[in-house]
């Protein structure tokens, strides 16, 4: 006999190895007679099998393999055993499985037996003693378990998108009124700062607690629903608005009592986007279902643009078309980052003095193959809010110094202006993965110049000054982007270790041919001039504006009429303008 050991992961109300499955059986000794083994079968004909005790191992024997030995051939089977035992009966190829073996494996080790033993009951070792179990158990719960585990969460044990998918298709054609449908789309807020901050253990605990409050508050005919990550969804049949809101707010309500976490008292919030059948209408190419799901994610997005931890609905008046395709652009970002759909373009700065154009900047760029050309003014404050935006902008920076390098080693070293979002400043990463990546690809700092936004210093003015100040301090570039667009002062111009002003485009457009817009651009560049900054313009996009601009004496300029973002290897050599 073989004992082939293994281990499982035990979970609650689940059966997840031999021992939940397999039942009691009747034990004889070693020695027991053939003919009592013979009378204990015959006189309980649902008895399949028995087990043979020796010396504190056990034996299974098959009622099919005692009556195969007693009849025999020949038919003398009884005869010529009237004198064996139990042990003597037990089939040479017998063996056994420990109770701590999961379904998988042992159907797998059952599989790998020779054809005429895989449909023997099993014998199951476990601490409470031998137990047995029919193959046919085994693969008929296994089925089960795959079945459940590909339409549930592991963690949360609540249905995934695709059991929600099933149910609720059947939910809503047995459905009588379509107006009484309705979809929560439910977000944690400051869930990724938990994860962060205590690990995933306590995101863990707190996804599994919220999931438990959820099906509290959701009622017995709804289809409840985790997404994925912090998401959840909820499918409401045979409900009005009031009844839609008075849930919706017991689950925002539900989401702010604190979680209690080894110890720690750990705060979340939810934003929750709600939709009626009545607020979507037909959509051709979506199901029900879908078109409820996007218009309700849409209006999770507009709940925590207005502020987080409320209910939001879209009006149908104009507003719902952005925010659902911000609503697909979310959902189809996780696809993006799994098929590498981002690339950067670079677009040449021109010095105009000397024509010279060693300067670029990169510009991230996402086609997508259901929304087509994305703007990063789109997906960008949606990578915000999601948190995707730490893992795209330390890409960003890596490809930026690659790319660097790779110019240099041609011979044609360019310095690359890169746009950093003012929450990778908040969060004090852009310098430690910034220079992590310059000395991975053995670039010098002079080479990055580093864009920020008015907004992105001005929301924790005294953080960014210290960032950006390790940066200077590091040899990398600082330029203030957007110049004139937001609370610009000269104190902030000062206040900050900048090395250049980028003007806006708004203020370069109608500088040919409007004199106070002139006017204006030339007394930036003279005011960024006095304390010992460059000038760069943006949105160039006419021979009069650029000549003006050199009258200015602005230092670089960039836009289409130097040259559109383009592919790396198709950017311009030189400028004959």
């Amino acid at each position: 006999m073989s004992t082939i050991p293994d281990t499982a992961p035990n979970r609650v109300g689940r059966v997840v190895c031999l021992a939940d499955l397999a039942t009691s059986v009747q034990q004889v000794t070693a020695t027991t007679p053939v003919s009592e083994i013979d009378r204990i079968f015959r006189a309980n004909r649902q008895l399949r099998s028995l087990v043979v005790r020796e010396a504190g191992s056990f034996f299974l024997l098959t009622r099919e393999q005692v009556e195969f030995t007693l009849t025999g051939r020949l038919g003398y089977g009884r005869g010529l055993h009237a004198r064996s035992t139990a042990i003597q009966m037990v089939p040479e190829n017998s063996f056994a499985l420990p109770g701590a073996m999961s379904l998988a494996n042992a159907a797998q080790r059952i599989l790998e037996l020779p054809e005429g033993n895989r449909y023997r009951d099993v014998l199951v070792l476990t601490d409470e003693g031998p137990r047995v179990v029919s193959v046919s158990q085994i693969f008929e719960r296994l089925s089960t378990e795959f079945r459940y585990a590909a339409l549930h969460d592991s963690l949360t044990r609540l249905p995934n998108r695709r059991q929600l998918e099933e149910s609720g298709a059947a939910s809503i054609e047995g459905t009588v009124d379509m107006t009484r449908i309705a979809v929560l789309y439910i977000d944690l807020d400051g869930f990724k700062a938990i994860n962060d901050t205590f690990g995933h253990q306590a995101g863990d605990e707190i996804l599994v607690g919220f999931a438990d409050r959820l099906r509290d508050i959701v009622r017995p005919a709804d289809v409840l629903a985790r997404i994925g990550g912090d998401e959840f969804a909820v499918l409401l049949v045979d409900v009005d608005d009031v009844q839609l809101l008075a849930i919706a707010d017991q689950v925002v309500l539900g989401a702010s009592v604190p979680f209690v976490c080894d110890g720690h008292l750990l705060h979340v919030s939810a934003s929750v986007g709600i939709a009626m059948a009545g607020d979507v209408g037909a959509e051709r190419e979506l199901s029900w279902l879908d078109a409820l799901l996007r218009h309700s994610d849409g209006a999770m997005l507009k709940a925590k643009q207005a502020g987080k931890r409320q209910v939001a609905r879209l009006d149908g008046h104009g507003e719902a078309a952005p925010i659902v395709r911000n609503a697909l652009i979310r959902r189809r970002l996780p696809q993006a980052f799994a098929t590498r759909a981002f690339n950067l373009h670079y677009q040449p700065q021109m010095d105009l003095a000397s024509g010279d154009l060693s300067a670029v900047e990169a510009l991230l760029r996402w086609t997508d193959p259901i929304l087509g050309p994305v703007s990063p003014a789109e997906f960008i404050p949606i990578m915000e809010l999601s948190g995707d935006i730490h893992r795209i902008g330390q890409g960003v920076l890596n490809e930026v110094c690659a790319q660097a390098r790779l110019w240099l080693d041609a011979g044609t070293p360019r310095r690359v202006a890169v746009n950093v979002s003012p929450l990778q400043l908040a969060a004090r990463t852009i310098v430690p993965e910034l220079v992590e990546a310059l000395h991975r690809h053995r670039v010098p700092a002079h080479l990055i110049e580093v864009e920020i936004t008015e907004g992105a210093v001005i929301t924790d003015l005294p953080r960014a000054i210290g960032q950006l100040q390790q940066l200077r301090e590091a040899g990398i570039s600082i330029a203030l982007d957007d110049y004139g667009t937001g609370f610009s002062s000269l104190a902030l111009l000062r206040s900050l270790p900048l090395t250049t002003v980028k003007i806006d485009k708004s203020f370069v457009d109608n500088i040919d041919s409007s004199p106070s817009d002139a006017l204006l651009v030339g007394g930036i560049i003279d005011t960024a001039h006095a304390i010992g900054l460059s000038v760069t313009a943006e949105g160039v996009e006419r021979q009069d504006q650029l000549q003006l601009l050199r009258d200015l004496r602005c230092d670089t300029v960039q836009g289409y009429l130097i040259s559109r973002p383009v592919a790396p290897g198709d950017l311009p050599q030189g400028c004959s303008i």
